[in-house]
């Protein structure tokens, strides 16, 4: 997976969410559900982009993806 992310932009969500102070455990652990969540879209984007006969995930496959595997 991925290694390197800005963890700075996850620290604003968190606050923006509501948390006072975050800390760095809490943004490198929001990080790593991120980019899991982010993987199962794009595994399952994938699929529904070759259902579909092309080799090419557009806005829509995502979209679709992201929704059928909502929280």
């Amino acid at each position: 997976m991925v290694r390197e992310f800005p963890l700075a932009p996850l620290e604003k969500i968190a606050k923006k969410a509501g948390a006072k102070r975050v800390s760095d455990a809490a943004v490198k652990a929001l990080k790593d559900a991120v980019l899991e969540y982010a993987y199962k879209i794009a595994s399952d984007a994938v699929m529904i982009s070759r259902h579909a006969g092309r080799v090419t995930i557009k806005e829509s496959d995502i979209k679709l993806a992201a929704k059928r595997l909502k929280l």
